[in-house]
């Protein structure tokens, strides 16, 4: 049962991180491969408004979130609808795309080793212990998972309750029909992409509690986010969330009965079984 709880309080904010790269491929059709820079850096951002500006990470969400809209709105607008226009095909927007965010990823691991370092951080938030069933788990650890849980609730009631937010259901789904109804396909990919990146970035936020980072391991979060994508059904955020807690569960008991070296290890096998048995994911269709 310690493995099974500690494991869903891991997956709740690896959710958020593949929740965000969801909605940025399923909407906006980029396969973001700097997913998990943007996920670094909201680390980054609060550890550093945390100690130097006394602000509670949970509360830094508010500050984080502006900010990783507004980057990610620009990035989009600026360095991805160019490809977006030009693209003939879904395959060639693919392509462009991974070539273009892996020069992003770059770009952004290189800033934050200039402005970090290559060391190791981490930092002291509600390091104390809770008991539940008789178990003692972080504080911490707890209080990211229900935000994660607000945070990703949120998300489905505007998707699914709000006239934006079936636009961009609708833009998901065919965006040559959609602009046939009189929605901006561009505007709404451009903001898909950024909320995107507002969600990884909560993850990063929410992750930072309780996570020791540096600026190099953007590339290992972005390899999870898209296994779990893979594994939960390409588009599918309902999917993303339960793929993102079995992956949890996973590392975690990987980590607890046989080596923390062997998490890596445990996450690709469990990638290989489904590419296995059920490539199209957990709630992916199969095509014909």
């Amino acid at each position: 049962m310690e493995i099974i709880i500690t494991g869903i309080l891991l997956g709740g904010a690896y959710a958020l991180i593949a929740v965000g790269l969801t909605i940025q491929y399923g909407v906006a059709r980029i396969m973001n491969l700097a997913t998990g820079e943007t996920l670094v850096a909201s680390c980054f951002c609060t550890f550093w408004m945390f100690n130097s500006l006394k602000i509670n990470p949970i509360l830094g969400i508010f500050l984080i979130a502006p900010a990783a809209f507004i980057l990610n709105w620009a990035i989009y607008s600026l360095l991805l609808l160019p490809l977006v226009r030009r693209a003939k095909n879904k395959a060639m927007l693919e392509v462009d795309s991974i070539l273009a965010t892996f020069g992003i990823l770059f770009l952004l691991e290189g800033l934050m080793l200039v402005g970090f370092g290559g060391e190791y951080f981490s930092y002291s938030f509600l390091s104390t212990s809770y008991t539940i069933a008789g178990t003692a788990y972080g504080l911490n650890r707890i209080v990211a998972f229900l935000a994660a849980v607000l945070i990703t609730g949120t998300l489905y009631v505007f998707l699914t309750h709000t006239r934006y937010g079936t636009s961009v259901r609708a833009v998901a789904v065919d965006p040559a029909a959609a602009g046939l109804v009189a929605i901006n396909v561009d505007r709404v990919s451009a903001f898909a992409f950024a909320l995107g990146g507002v969600v990884t970035a909560a993850g990063g936020t929410l992750l930072s509690t309780f996570y020791t980072f540096n600026a190099s391991m953007g590339v290992v979060f972005t390899m999870k986010a898209l296994i779990i994508v893979i594994m939960g059904g390409v588009g599918d955020v309902r999917g993303a969330v339960i793929a993102a807690l079995i992956l949890g569960i996973a590392e975690t008991a990987t980590a607890t009965l046989i080596d923390p070296g062997l998490t890596i290890a445990a996450t690709y096998f469990l990638f290989i079984l489904i590419l296995l048995f059920r490539p199209q994911g957990l709630f992916g269709r199969q095509t014909t």
